[in-house]
């Protein structure tokens, strides 16, 4: 890696990752609130649906808020069958009422028997593990361990063992586990370590991480991502995803 990309890295991650960054990207979510799981299950249900365009991902997550009577926990926790009715028109793009309804159903199954969703993530990882490789393939097999679950939404929870990049799950969990002063991650998570995550690969960081000449992979998948965050550790290793903020940064704003 070349002085000049590893200077122009850290100057992004400096303006990217402060707080006038939330406003416009999905994190302002879980932002709406201060209750752990809140935050988690917004913020899990914002990473899902980030894909299109940033101001209808908001909007269409401020639309399920309303529908979860403005405190998503509380809601979960509580909601009768009755209350399911409200859900049948949530759309967008391909997800659709049966993929909410049942993320409503897992989310209810799992808070009566785990505090927080960190388990969910955290119970295949060991302290030594590289990254959370294991961690997000055990979170798939949990999420669909229910019985009767739709088939369809499978497409929207990714998996390494299916070889994706988990571009959505690395975003959330990055939220979850990144911990710094500036305001944007959250960082209330402890048992995954910074320095285990994997830098989500959207469409913005790949196409800037291949100018640079982090990426020489040909396809975008998990090889990819893990690729991509073994470049980045050689500048930090103990927080890579950091760069995250750069490299999207550069992309979305069209600087590369």
């Amino acid at each position: 890696m070349t002085d000049y990309v590893a200077e122009l890295l850290e100057q992004k991650v400096a303006q990217y990752n402060r707080p006038d960054f939330i406003p416009n990207d999905p994190v302002s979510i879980p932002h709406q609130f201060s209750r752990r799981q809140d935050i988690e299950i917004m913020g899990f249900w914002a990473a899902v649906l980030a894909w299109g365009q940033r101001k209808t991902i908001i909007n269409k997550c401020n639309e399920l808020i309303q529908l979860m009577d403005g405190a998503p926990y509380d809601f979960i926790k509580n909601h009768q069958d009755s209350d399911l009715k409200r859900f049948l028109q949530f759309k967008h793009r391909t997800f659709n009422a049966a993929d909410t309804l049942y993320f409503l159903h897992f989310f209810k199954e799992y808070y009566q028997r785990h505090d927080s969703l960190e388990t969910a993530f955290s119970q295949a990882l060991t302290t030594d593990a590289l990254h959370v490789e294991k961690g997000l393939s055990a979170f798939h097999e949990l999420f669909f361990s229910l019985e009767d679950f739709p088939e369809r939404t499978r497409k929207h929870i990714a998996t390494p063992v299916r070889k994706s990049s988990c571009k959505r799950l690395n975003m959330f969990l990055r939220w979850m586990v990144r911990q710094d002063d500036k305001g944007v991650d959250f960082g209330i998570w402890t048992t995954i370590k910074p320095s285990q995550l994997i830098c989500p690969c959207d469409v913005h960081v790949d196409r800037v991480a291949r100018k640079l000449g982090l990426i020489q992979r040909p396809t975008t998948d998990w090889l990819t991502a893990l690729e991509l965050t073994e470049n980045l550790k050689q500048l930090d290793p103990n927080d890579p995803v950091k760069y995250d903020f750069a490299l999207f940064g550069l992309g979305v704003e069209g600087e590369m």
